[in-house]
């Protein structure tokens, strides 16, 4: 299989077409459909939140950009340099790998030395610090590659790779000889002078590159070691994936020495003859084009704008405030969070990767480990890589344009030293533009690379071509396993989901080749034969499930065209042929491993439905529950009782096959040992408790809306994902579900839009001799059409030298994602307390920092700064949220389930879950509303999560994500009951009451239309719940509530006291 990063050395490229390729009915250029040998660009909408524009003509093409392939914004820089040099004094280099320890430690003084790294560990904190004393704090600087995995193997069976990933050396910036123009790539702002004054260089055509800086040319450094397979007892892997981690092996990315690179001529003027385009999707008669090649020359980013990334502050005053929270605890904004923009030049932002698909948790990255070491937060980067978007760059060409040292993408944040040639923004080496790479079919222009999509888009999907692949690209094969024992069938379960089998069977992604097969099983497996030819589906019962084997395994799972009328007719009479069921057994592992057998030769997807705890089998498991244990931080069962299920996984991962599991269960199923068959396979985690169809009639709803989504959305099969960095920087920890091959390929033998991931990062060197990093995300995938495609991210983020600076650009959202991820790492590590402890430290420690380090005058009070306003509430609201929060309310599974959805969300659903969002609803006006599709959806404020903000006259909805639940206040006012709910007064509100009647009311319609709108954000289906006071569901209302007090928790104000004690000590 190839790799998503590294494929050999080619890809094509000669036709982009819009997102998967799927032809457009008008034929217009700028459709969503495959061009004949034009690439296309079409761009994102706006409602995904991109700025993507056409390739167009920049006043100043961006030269030198550098910019890590991890990240998902990016930098470029504003190329009208003023002709200079731009060089770095050498810093020495300071790199810390503090190792990761999970276990009480004393809480540690602050420290005053330079290099935090020698001080002791503050307890159960996520930080770094040089051999801390034993482990219960989260270190967010980890030993570099590979040395701390998340979802891997068993020590050992991870083969070591040289870490290769992220390679960084000096950059020099020469300007081609116009010095009239500032050059900025960093936004100028009042603050700091900029440092190194350049020293200004003519550029003359066709002479030869000036001297190279002292330290001679760059030299190559050994390669690192090949990996070896020895004591790997990974499973073995077979098809594309393997050749991105052949090919990331041999490539060898050579270290570069320090001093590389000569000072190289920038790009041509042609770059200057043009307009910037206006807008996103504009028609390409509108771009003015130099018609024909033009000299080349590009004005590099001098470093004369490198104002201190105090910049943006112009623009956001509010960025400098400090804020102090015990005065100022209402900092909630009205409207939904916005991610900070990194400081860049506007050229370069505008390009940058949408936060949405890929964020870091500092929008400033620091020059060195000690740096960030003292701001005491967390440095990684969240990942939505697979998010579906409204539009998407599609490029088809026979040539992959790749840095041959690194392996990059090529990327809006490479420099054209000129046509010919480019530099890597990750390890600078320079390479050739590919005579194909010359010509731009967009605009049919040759000698214009700098113009093509690939350098135009930071989001882009390259149609991978045969090098990319081990094996044929697999076809879509979709196995669903029943649990039909007693249990089960009293659920009623069978009939919902055979339904919406039944409903979506023509929806399922796919072709031709598309293959499906069912497994049920309770004491015995029984297999289905839907052999063409045959009148009825045939039963199979394999009753020994000590030694499972398969039956005929080529008429088991078939091809849904051929057979469909038998799969149609299975799926009618599956739910009646259990109903007078007295088994109550259930053999869950060996009915897994029959399906694995069955499905090893192809790969694809398995969908496990489960009603109870495994009882006979292998993998069998006993009830470890104790609910009088419940509110005992220490105690609960976090691990898995057997590695059974692991094993399995990675066996599964090994062959293409993920596993998704749906557990609808009453009693205590043991979620913690059954969900390792769905985290190292890279499948997913459903969870229906107290499914019932007659008692439980809400979850039945969801479960339904929830298989539409699952059976429907698209899917990338035999997938591996590679996460690249600028040199300098290294990755350490993976959060999510797959499985880590040599260190850094990410197995992911099912990827579905709805994953998301996380990874925490250490600064290896200092990066004082670049401005700018960069980090860069391919997935390679085969899609259901049989079509091997690399989807490439890239985002780009200045590098500073100031702790100010650092917080400035904090991103408390993702710096709270980050944690809590690594929050249940520790739980399962060590306990619930030390994650809890961790938690409250990482708050502490960071605050304390800015307070001692940034703040001239210490003035008393809680002192933040503006960046970091929320993270005392968000921190208080993991506190609060199912997977950390301590009391007797929490179910084992219930809180094994939440840590699932804490590693497997994508950041912007995790943040929902944990800190809800509170409207008050009986008031909504079209005021401020959105139009969509011709439908207005009020946009009521955001109220903070207080009982102080409710009232008796009112109607609130709470937005848990999962679930919405509205309020109505004893005194709400009779219109609303009328015009909304349908009751004639707050007594005949039915109970429970789960749907809004639609009424031919203005107000009615506002709120159904607000609701809908909310739910359509999400993959998942939210329920909704109708509360009277009196209502039992009140007390879940109320807990959610996380500014008040709880029995088992603080209040918002109490936690600012508590942090102000510590950090003030």
């Amino acid at each position: 299989m190839s790799q998503p990063g590294v494929p050999a050395s080619g890809g094509p490229q000669p036709g982009l077409q819009a997102q998967n390729g799927a032809p457009s009915a008008s034929g217009s250029p700028y459709a969503n459909g495959p061009v004949q040998n034009a690439l296309m660009s079409s761009h994102m909408s706006v409602s995904q939140g991109y700025n993507s524009q056409l390739p167009g003509s920049y006043p100043h093409l961006i030269p030198a950009k550098t910019s890590s392939p991890l990240s998902a914004q990016s930098n470029y820089g504003g190329s009208q340099g003023s002709g200079q040099t731009f060089h770095r004094p050498p810093v020495a280099l300071n790199p810390m790998t503090p190792s990761l320890h999970s276990g009480p430690v004393p809480r540690m003084p602050l420290p005053n030395s330079q290099n935090p790294a020698a001080a002791p560990m503050p307890s159960g904190s996520f930080l770094p610090g040089a051999n801390p004393p034993p482990p219960s704090n989260w270190q967010y600087n980890y030993p570099s590659t590979g040395s701390q995995q998340t979802n891997s193997c068993p020590p050992g069976a991870q083969p070591p790779v040289s870490g290769n990933t992220n390679l960084t050396t000096n950059q020099q910036y020469v300007s081609s000889g116009a010095s009239s123009h500032q050059n900025s790539f960093i936004k100028s702002g009042p603050a700091l002078p900029s440092r190194n004054p350049p020293l200004p260089t003519p550029f003359q055509p066709g002479a030869p590159p000036g001297p190279p800086p002292a330290g001679g040319p760059p030299v190559r450094a050994p390669a690192p070691q090949k990996l070896s397979h020895t004591a790997s007892p990974q499973p073995l892997f077979h098809s594309a994936v393997n050749q991105e981690a052949t090919s990331q092996l041999t490539n060898k990315n050579p270290k570069m020495n320090r001093s590389v690179g000569y000072a190289y001529p920038s790009l041509p003027p042609g770059y200057q003859n043009t307009t910037p385009p206006s807008g996103t999707g504009m028609p390409p008669s509108s771009l003015n084009y130099p018609s024909g090649p033009q000299a080349f020359t590009q004005t590099p980013l001098g470093a004369n704008h490198l104002t201190a990334s105090m910049s943006g502050l112009s623009l956001h005053p509010e960025g400098l405030r400090v804020i102090n929270l015990l005065q100022e605890r209402n900092m909630l904004p009205s409207t939904p969070l916005k991610p900070p923009v990194p400081n860049l030049h506007g050229d370069i932002q505008k390009l940058n990767c949408n936060p949405e698909l890929f964020r870091c948790t500092l929008t400033s990255i620091p020059q060195t480990q000690a740096l960030l070491n003292k701001a005491k937060l967390p440095l990684g980067l969240l990942l939505h890589p697979f998010k579906d978007l409204v539009q998407l760059p599609v490029v088809t060409s026979n040539t992959i344009v790749r840095c041959r040292s690194c392996r990059t993408y090529i990327n809006p944040f490479v420099s054209f030293l000129d046509q010919r040639r480019w530099k890597c923004n990750l390890c600078y080496r320079v390479n050739d533009v590919p005579e194909e790479f010359m010509y731009n079919p967009l605009t049919r222009v040759y000698g214009e690379p700098h113009r093509r999509p690939e350098v135009q888009n930071a989001t882009i999907e390259f149609m991978a071509p045969s090098e990319y692949m081990l094996r044929p690209p697999q076809p879509p094969v979709y196995l669903f396993a029943f649990d039909v024992s007693h249990n089960a069938v009293e659920t009623g379960y069978l009939n919902s989901v055979c339904q919406s089998l039944l409903d979506n069977l023509d929806l399922l992604p796919g072709n031709t080749r598309t293959k499906i097969g069912f497994i049920t099983f309770d004491s015995t497996i029984h297999f289905y034969s839907l052999q063409e030819g045959l009148s009825q589906p045939q039963m199979l019962i394999v009753s020994d499930i000590e030694d499972v084997f398969v039956p005929m395994p080529e008429n088991l799972l078939v091809n849904l065209n051929e057979s469909k009328e038998l799969v149609q007719d299975l799926l009618k009479t599956l739910p009646q042929m259990f109903t007078k069921t007295l088994e109550t057994q259930s053999a869950l592992g060996p009915a897994l491993q029959a399906a694995f057998k069955l499905m090893s030769p192809t790969g694809g997807r398995m969908s496990v439905f489960q009603t109870q705890l495994p009882t006979l089998g292998v993998g069998a498991l006993k009830p470890r529950e104790e609910p009088n244990q419940r509110s005992s931080a220490k105690e609960i069962h976090l691990t898995p009782s057997t590695d059974f299920y692991k094993k399995l996984a990675l066996d599964c991962s090994g062959q293409q096959v993920a596993v998704d599991l749906f557990l609808l269960s009453g009693q205590y199923s043991d979620l913690a040992s059954l969900g390792c068959i769905s985290r190292y396979s890279a499948g997913s985690v459903y969870y229906y408790p107290s499914y019932h169809h007659q008692h439980n009639p809400v979850q039945v709803q969801k479960l339904q809306k929830e298989l539409q989504r699952y059976l429907t959305r698209k899917i990338g099969f035999e997938a591996v994902m590679r996460i690249r960095c600028t040199k300098g920087l290294s990755i350490h920890t993976f959060h999510g579900n797959f499985f880590v091959r040599s260190t850094d390929l990410l197995s992911l033998p099912n990827v579905n839009p709805d994953a998301g991931y996380a990874v925490q990062m250490s600064v290896e060197e200092n990066l004082t001799d670049t401005q700018l990093v960069s980090f860069q995300s391919a997935l390679l995938y085969t899609s259901s059409k049989g079509e091997r495609r690399i989807r490439v991210h890239t985002l780009c983020l200045p590098v500073v030298a100031t702790l100010n600076e650092i917080f400035l650009g904090a991103d408390v959202q993702a710096i709270s994602g980050l944690l809590a991820n690594m929050a249940v790492d520790r739980s399962v590590t060590a306990s619930l307390s030390d994650a809890r402890d961790a938690l409250v430290n990482a708050v502490i420690d960071s605050l304390a920092a800015y307070r001692s380090l940034v703040l001239s005058n210490q003035q008393p009070g809680l002192m933040v700064p503006f960046s970091l306003r929320l993270f005392p509430l968000f921190v208080l609201a993991l506190l609060k949220q199912k997977s950390f929060q301590t009391g007797t309310n929490a179910r084992l599974d219930e809180r094994i389930f939440a840590m699932c959805q804490v590693k497997n969300q994508p950041l912007v659903h995790l943040m929902l879950t944990t800190h809800p969002s509170l409207y008050r609803v009986d008031n909504l006006s079209d005021e401020g509303a959105l139009n969509i599709n011709d439908r207005t959806i009020p946009q009521p404020p955001i109220l903070q999560l207080s009982v102080e903000k409710l009232s008796r006259d009112g109607a609130f909805l709470l937005d848990a994500g999962s679930v919405l639940m509205l309020w109505i206040g004893k005194n709400c006012a009779q219109n609303f009951l009328n015009h909304v709910l349908g009751v004639q007064n707050y007594a005949s509100i039915p109970q429970p009451m789960t749907d809004l009647p639609e009424l031919d009311t203005p107000e009615s319609a506002r709120t159904i239309a607000f609701i809908s709108w909310l739910r359509e954000q999400r993959p998942f289906f939210p329920v909704l719940y109708v509360i009277r006071d009196e209502s039992p569901m009140k007390a879940s209302f109320l807990q959610n509530m996380v500014e008040d007090r709880t029995e088992s928790a603080l209040s918002y104000y109490e936690f600012l006291l508590h942090i102000q004690q510590q950090v003030n000590k």
